[in-house]
């Protein structure tokens, strides 16, 4: 029982030290934008790091009513 009197004001302590740190990061703006980190890694930064015989040629999509290099037209073999 005796260890009460030590225990509880551990306890206080340390729910004000939480109740400190919490109110320290609302006020610091640590929860101010909660959505830019998590997109963050979907940008793609990483060009400079990759060595230049590594990457590969970026194909552009072609414009409507064009074709793309490298393929064949369509052929049109109606028989009647």
């Amino acid at each position: 029982m005796d260890i009460l009197y030590l225990l509880i004001p551990i306890a206080i302590i340390f729910v004000g030290c939480a109740l400190w740190a919490f109110f320290w990061s609302v006020n610091s703006g640590q929860f101010d934008d909660m959505e830019s980190p998590a997109h963050s890694i979907l940008f793609d930064d990483d060009d400079n790091l990759i060595p230049d015989d590594a990457k590969q040629e970026r194909v552009r999509p072609a414009k409507p009513g064009t074709q793309a290099p490298g393929t064949n037209p369509p052929k049109n073999d109606t028989h009647v």
